[in-house]
């Protein structure tokens, strides 16, 4: 898949779902849930051990799934990301070198903001998404509609405190995906290895996502 074609994907889908996982195995599982359920998109965080093995043998293994690294904090480990397969990075915070290489690489980048000066830093960059963290902690949806009011053709993709109760909300905010971590990645069936638990809310997710859109249109 080209950038554009990358980026389409993760907006009409409209989930990212981020995996925090403490094996290799464990991430896998969580990969294959969220196919399964319906989102072919996951981002594997650095947090993971062996992050980017884990990012080269799913881009071999599961052609269909959109893979990215995630936690990505600088541009050295970006091109590794990137030598491995991934197809976009994202960031907890702005760091503009990072941008400037995904850029140049011509790799999707979802760059975290806070501020809307780290917004408007992080589009001068190069950034395709900014991915608003951590935004239950400066006010949810409330936080991502105000932002959309001077910036209302910048991509934001909240992350932190999204859930199957505010996941709508967040939308109808007008956000163009959201980053779901533990709510949706569940730890404790990652442990037992059900990954039928996260099929199941990888479905969920899809519905709340898709009735608010529906909700949205004229």
């Amino acid at each position: 898949m080209n950038k554009a074609e990358v980026s389409k994907r993760i907006q009409d889908v409209g989930i990212v779902p981020v995996v925090r996982a403490n094996s290799p195995a464990e991430a896998a599982l969580a990969a294959e849930a969220v196919s399964r359920g319906g989102i072919p998109i996951v981002e594997i965080t650095m947090t993971v051990p062996g992050a980017v093995d884990v990012i080269a043998e799913l881009s071999r293994t599961m052609a269909n799934v959109l893979v990215g690294a995630g936690t990505v904090l600088n541009a050295e480990t970006a091109r590794r990301c990137i030598e491995a397969g991934a197809q976009f990075l994202v960031s907890p915070g702005l760091d503009v070198e990072t941008v400037r290489f995904a850029a140049e690489s011509q790799v999707v980048m979802m760059a975290g903001a806070l501020t809307p000066g780290e917004l408007m830093a992080a589009r001068r960059a190069g950034a395709d998404f900014v991915k608003i963290f951590p935004c239950a902690n400066v006010g949810g949806a409330a936080y991502i509609k105000a932002l959309k009011g001077p910036f209302p053709d910048v991509p934001l993709v909240p992350t932190g405190g999204v859930n199957l109760d505010t996941a709508a909300s967040f939308i109808a905010a007008g956000a163009a995906a959201l980053g779901v971590g533990g709510e949706l990645i569940d730890k404790n069936a990652l442990r037992k290895k059900d990954s039928a638990t996260i099929e199941g809310l990888a479905r969920r997710f899809l519905e709340a996502v898709g009735g608010a859109r529906k909700q949205l249109k004229p």
